[in-house]
């Protein structure tokens, strides 16, 4: 039978269930890599697991978010970082050294392979022909462990990609098209698989732009065929021995398709506060800009640094804008400089920071009040830049060169001839900031400062909760809403009673002492629940307060997994205009779980005592049969001590 690319990787790795729609299974994991904003937590998780070492083919622990070192936390936690990977048997990526997606792809990536990543744009592998997916901490230190990874079967939506992209238009532009078509929710329970005579004409870097932002759809992964651009690619990165060609079957099938025309694509923008808030840049040319930055995890290839760098050639910032640059990876800044990029960019009055996320993640770099930024990067959720209230918009890297040039969204056409920019046949590479791992890493001690602290532990499910309604939101609630990022908390992330004081801090204020004060809660929410960053703390940090069942009108795919992995009951309405008839303070009660979780019944009624008087309310457990058991035992890590006999 014809297979498509998405089948024949979730095909070879198989170890538990049917590959049909929607069906869970169970898939081997290549390859696992972790960031120091999530990667702390996900060995305090494989540390209780008892293994002295990792069972992938490769793993690798990178330091790209917290960079900052504004006090001890994050330098104490790069010292973590580091002897666990030389305890346990990883790779580790010194600070500098690049952001995981871009490093990964340059150093590691192979064809074929599944990755699971903790961290949600791991899916900018799929642009080398890999599987690769984010998840929880959680379910990544299991993946290191040799666990299978749990996931539904996801549709398969192929692109295909026609003609090519004419000047001035670049990938970024095509995935913004493709977000303003389909939504934040339009990826959800998806792979989005590209073929056709358009791909060619795409480099990797490109890919994987489109790939990356393809988690802002709310899509499992997104992949492309692996083909002469993918050998050419690792061939510059002297690593031709990792190639193997991957394309869809001739007559396979796929779910839906969806036809893009490349030769179409103009410059596209996304505005405030969405990632699919997409227009043409010509609708909103003329906007004033004050800040400009490119590069982080989004268009911070060799590729993108040096448009910009041949675009500012002879030009000068202009007068009320800061550009700033954040190059993927220590590699694409060296070759940048070698190419007489760096130079360029300096003389223009860009500044230069080091590889890293920074500002992506609110790790500085925040915008002036009322000012507009318009960024290279993934995401612009309302706060996550720092600045309440903030205007950031997202754009290709030609179209940020624009904004910086002239100080306003203006749309690169402007900027009058078009750079040409020519990969080397043989990129420069330098590793020595990639440390790998060693055979005697049972005589390493774990170093721990004091901001680490153990991982809670968790109590399992009784029969009966009578839980409060601590808070009520809406729509597209993001893990940033739950659990903000950002300079002043990202450093606890190793410390979950200190951090879970932010929970819900701008959304919902006040969450933090309410639930303390009030012992077992729940939250209502709208739909895509949870949509965004991976970080497993946004329901980790809600645990550890004492919320028990989350109640949403939908989920997104990661949030919903990390609230089983840490015992929080999810459930979604079962009937129409139930969430309106819960008020913050209101109580749910949930009787017979325990007979309930071990059937295969979805459908559960509540009892809402509150202003609305006495209802039963109809609610559908969003759980799998392999969920339930977590559920039960109060957590993951709950049922695999159970399952060990500890």
């Amino acid at each position: 039978m014809a297979q498509n690319i998405t089948q024949k990787i979730l095909s070879a790795h198989l170890v538990e269930g049917r590959l049909e729609t929607g069906q869970e299974i169970g898939i081997k994991i290549d390859q696992t890599l972790t960031q120091d904003a999530t990667g702390t937590m996900a060995y305090l998780e494989f540390e209780t697991l008892g293994l002295d070492r990792v069972k992938t083919e490769v793993s690798v622990s990178y330091v790209d978010h917290n960079l900052l070192q504004a006090d001890f936390k994050n330098a104490d936690d790069h010292r973590f970082l580091q002897s666990c990977a030389a305890r346990f048997g990883l790779h580790f990526s010194r600070p500098g050294n690049g952001i995981s997606h871009q490093v990964h792809l340059e150093r590691f990536g192979v064809p074929g392979k599944t990755l699971l990543g903790s961290d949600s744009h791991t899916p900018a592998g799929g642009g080398l022909g890999m599987l690769a997916m984010g998840a929880g901490g959680l379910d990544v230190a299991l993946a290191m462990a040799g666990y299978p990874f749990f996931l539904s079967t996801p549709a398969v939506l192929g692109v295909e990609l026609t003609g090519r992209l004419p000047q001035w238009s670049s990938a970024k532009d095509v995935i913004l098209e493709i977000l303003r078509r389909l939504s934040v929710k339009g990826g959800v329970g998806k792979v989005l698989e590209y073929f056709g005579p358009g791909v060619a004409s795409l480099s990797v870097t490109d890919r994987a732009v489109i790939t990356h932002m393809g988690a802002e759809l709310g899509a499992t992964s997104s992949v492309f065929p692996s083909d002469e651009e993918t050998r050419r690619f690792l061939s510059a990165q002297s690593r031709s021995g990792d190639w193997r060609p991957l394309t869809a079957d001739p007559g396979a099938g796929y779910d839906a398709v969806m036809e893009i025309d490349l030769t179409q694509i103009e410059p596209m923008i996304a505005c405030p506060s969405s990632p699919d808030n997409v227009k043409k840049v010509s609708e909103v040319a003329g906007t004033p800009v004050t800040q400009v930055i490119v590069g982080s995890s989004g268009n911070s290839s060799f590729r993108d640094l040096m448009m910009v760098a041949k675009i500012m050639a002879g030009r000068q910032v202009h007068p009320n804008v800061s550009l700033d640059i954040n190059p993927g990876s220590r590699q694409a800044l060296e070759n940048v400089s070698f190419h007489d990029g760096l130079k360029d960019l300096i003389g223009s009055g860009a500044r230069i920071h080091q590889s890293g996320c920074l500002g992506c993640i609110g790790m500085g770099q925040a915008p002036p009040t009322g000012g507009v930024s318009v960024r290279t990067f993934p995401r612009n959720f309302p706060g996550r830049s720092g600045t309440p209230n903030d205007l950031v918009y997202l754009s290709s890297p030609e179209t940020a060169a624009a904004a910086a040039v002239f100080g306003k969204i203006t749309s690169p056409t402007e900027l009058g001839d078009y750079p040409k920019v020519t990969e080397p046949e043989k990129f420069i590479i330098n590793n020595n900031l990639l440390i790998p791992p060693t055979d005697n890493n049972r005589e390493v001690e774990i170093v721990r400062g004091p901001n680490i602290k153990p991982f809670p532990v968790f109590e399992a499910v009784p029969d009966e909760l009578t839980l409060t309604v601590l808070t009520r939101v809406g729509d597209n609630i993001t893990t940033d809403h739950i659990m903000p990022a950002g300079s002043a908390i990202l450093p606890l992330r190793s410390n979950i009673p200190a951090i879970s004081e932010f929970v819900f801090r701008d959304a919902a204020p006040g969450f933090a002492a309410r639930a303390k004060a009030t012992g077992d809660g729940l939250v209502i929410g709208g739909e895509n629940y949870g949509q965004g960053s991976s970080r497993e703390h946004a329901a980790i940090a809600p645990r550890y307060l004492g919320v028990r069942a989350k109640v949403v009108k939908s989920f997104a795919r990661i949030h919903l997994a990390n609230l089983c992995n840490m015992g929080i009951l999810p459930f979604t309405f079962a009937a129409p205009g139930q969430y309106d008839l819960i008020q913050e303070g209101d109580k749910l009660i949930f009787r017979g779980l325990h007979d309930f979780l071990k059937s295969d019944a979805v459908d559960f009624t509540a009892q809402l005592e509150g202003k609305s008087g006495s209802l039963q309310i109809s609610l559908r457990l969003a759980a799998t049969g392999r969920d339930r058991g977590m559920l039960l035992a109060g957590g993951l890590l709950n049922l695999a001590r159970i399952q060990a006999g500890k």
